[in-house]
């Protein structure tokens, strides 16, 4: 087992290992790297149904407990811990203010709690800024100063990096783009907590709500309870209502990407998460930009990490908490 809580010590991230956490709304995974951000072994554990953070952080200690136990290492090599949580997370504070993906946590300090569980400086951020952060250190966009990392899994958001450096707005709320209105979304008030309407319509589950709201077995022999990634792999082999689906979900993507592409001024577009790695809707997106402002379209790549952005990002949000605890 790791140590006992122990007061936090400062030491060279070049000796030791650090710890990267990906906290999700019905998953964990943890994963041990080395000080260059070479991921060494990663575990997940299901917490579906955990509403206490504390919960989420013992989970978190097991896992660690039994990556260290793999690679035959002793506690006292960790050197920090980085870990992204959705929602709007106080990075400075290190408290997750608001997420409705975690049961509902509210002012949750999981800095805090995340250094007396492991008694090692710990530090938290946003998980999609952590997935840019990741793409900027280790990943796509590594030579990129400017780029907009957009993550359209389950739900929709942005991470958005300026001069190189993560920007999350004066109350964190910066990249929050599932409450976007573009045309085609409802102007209905959202209450706290519930999807925004650009979400509703174009994250995963806004997807699979399009299909089912269209869906007639005159218009296709496909089943109603489609998953958005499995509605495009249909739209790829031709099936006309999928294609209507694809084509009105990435015109709308197109409309925020633009939009965004305006204000910011980006070069470049990443898109991750299950549903924006999907080649159809890459394609369909680049067809429709096309047709705007050569001078303002960016260019639109594929996440170079995948599924690990979000844990490279916090594997190297690690590195950069135990060397600053030098300073």
């Amino acid at each position: 087992m790791i140590d006992p809580p122990r007061a936090v010590q400062p030491v060279l991230p070049g000796d030791g290992l650090v710890v990267g956490a990906d906290i999700g709304g019905t998953n964990l995974r943890v994963a041990l790297a080395d000080s260059s951000g070479r991921i060494l072994t990663c575990r997940r554990a299901s917490i579906a149904g955990v509403r206490d953070p504390f919960q989420v952080v013992a989970r978190m200690r097991e896992l660690v407990c039994a990556l260290l136990a793999e690679l035959s290492v002793a506690p006292t090599a960790l050197r920090a811990i980085g870990a992204g949580a959705p929602g709007v997370t106080d990075a400075d504070h290190g408290i997750v203010i608001a997420t409705s993906y975690l049961m509902g946590w509210t002012d949750v300090p999981l800095q805090a709690h995340l250094e007396d569980a492991f008694g090692i400086p710990a530090a938290i951020d946003n998980d999609v800024n952590l997935a840019a952060f990741g793409e900027s250190r280790a990943g796509i966009a590594q030579s990129v100063d400017d780029f907009v990392f957009l993550a359209i899994g389950t739900g929709i958001g942005a991470g958005i990096v300026l001069n190189r450096r993560i920007h999350r707005g004066s109350s964190w709320r910066a990249g929050e783009i599932g409450y976007l209105l573009v045309p085609g979304v409802s102007e209905e008030p959202v209450d706290h907590g519930d999807p925004g309407p650009f979400e509703a319509q174009i994250g995963g589950e806004g997807i699979r709500r399009q299909w089912l709201s269209r869906w007639n077995p005159a218009r296709t022999s496909l089943p109603s309870d489609l998953t958005a990634t499995a509605i495009f792999d249909h739209a790829r082999a031709g099936d006309a209502l999928a294609c209507e689906v694809l084509r009105d979900t990435a015109r709308m993507l197109s409309y925020g990407i633009y939009n965004l592409a305006l204000v910011l001024n980006c070069p470049m577009f990443v898109l991750g998460g299950s549903v924006g790695l999907h080649p159809v809707l890459g394609d369909e997106l680049r067809s429709l930009l096309r047709q705007r402002d050569d001078r303002t379209v960016p260019l639109l790549v594929p996440s170079a990490l995948g599924d690990r952005a979000q844990l490279t990002g916090a594997v190297h949000l690690a590195i950069d908490v135990a060397t600053n605890a030098l300073r």
